[in-house]
């Protein structure tokens, strides 16, 4: 049960992350929320892949970890007025150049949960700003709301294809992002999907989730002789073996959409196929006014996200889940709160 009184001036419990696998739980004051802002009860957290980049390396690309701070950025919660709201965890400043072209996932200035000094949402209570809080219908539960994000960023990696109903696509790595690349692909009506995976039962998903033909791969690059060019490659394994792949089976004149996060922050291929290829490289930025398309892509049934939240955990048992991401276990792992 929450230590929290559930009103301002009350305690909460919440996970830092000290170092590189040492995550730990504290009690702390709930925060204030200032104008502007709503108080949320947070109900579920999801563990993203860059949330294991933090975890496992104290850092991502080139923010690191300098003092201990708060993870989770997919969540859902409920305000201090009751209402059920899926949150976006990005906060664009709404003024630069960027913003006013529409582009708010670029804003240099954005403030982002859970990454850098900003804390996230593995704890009780968090304060946000009310525009980025959008309330789920009754049909939606806080699991299909933490979703929400991750369905965010595949709509605006399948808007960045310019996709036809005629192609032939591939989603290499089909992790949580692929799974739901995979089925917003489907809605377009492509002439055929092809994905690979290294892990077999997350091929099986994406086998049930529409895939035309299912390959299982080694970690490292491939060749897949005897797969017809797709027009458009998504790469969500963030694997530079997964780079390689898209280039040699892509069709001359083709897009690869690169959505995975590398390691050792480094994206490397072999120049002169692709140069010889003509291959348009486009690499995501989050996403951007995605929220309500994605709440109604739910709440309609025509994309399914429950299925893909295998593991839950309490907030008490934050590593174990932590480490079952790691071990790449089920799909999606979420902290519950509530």
């Amino acid at each position: 049960m929450s230590t929290a009184t559930g009103k301002r001036g009350g305690v909460m419990k919440t996970v830092r992350l000290h170092a590189a696998g040492d995550l730990r739980m504290h009690e702390e004051p709930v925060p204030l929320p200032v104008d502007g802002e709503d108080l949320i009860r947070v109900a579920a957290v999801g563990i993203c892949g860059s949330d294991l980049h933090w975890f496992e390396q104290g850092g991502i690309g080139d923010a690191r970890l300098t003092a201990p701070f708060i993870l989770g950025h997919e969540f859902a919660g409920t305000t201090d007025a009751g209402l059920r709201v899926a949150v976006d965890p990005a906060v664009a400043c709404g003024e630069c150049e960027l913003c006013r072209a529409g582009n708010p996932n670029l804003c240099e200035k954005v403030v982002f949960a859970g990454h850098g000094r900003q804390d996230g949402a593995l704890r009780e209570y968090i304060a946000w700003p009310r525009r980025a809080c959008f309330p789920i219908p009754e049909t939606l539960n806080f699991a299909d709301g933490v979703m929400l994000e991750p369905l965010g960023v595949a709509l605006h990696t399948v808007d960045l294809a310019h996709l036809k109903h005629e192609m032939r696509v591939a989603v290499l790595g089909c992790g949580p992002i692929g799974l739901l690349v995979l089925q917003l692909v489907r809605l377009f009506g492509v002439r055929h999907i092809f994905a690979t995976e290294v892990l077999p039962h997350r091929l099986e998903a994406a086998r049930a989730l529409g895939a035309d033909e299912c390959r299982l791969v080694e970690e490292s690059a491939v060749s897949l002789s005897g797969i017809e060019p797709p027009d458009v490659v998504f790469e969500c394994a963030g694997a530079n073996g997964a780079v390689e792949t898209a280039i040699d089976i892509l069709k001359p004149g083709g897009r690869i959409l690169l959505g995975g996060i590398p390691d050792d922050d480094r994206t490397s291929f072999r120049a002169s196929v692709a140069r010889r290829k003509g291959i348009t490289f486009l690499l995501i930025r989050r996403m951007k006014h995605t929220y309500p398309r994605a709440i109604q892509l739910v709440e309609n049934k025509r994309v399914d996200v429950r299925s893909l939240v295998t593991h839950r955990f309490p907030l008490e048992k934050t590593g174990e889940a932590f480490e079952a991401a790691v071990r790449r276990e089920g799909i999606k792992v979420i902290v519950e709160l509530t």
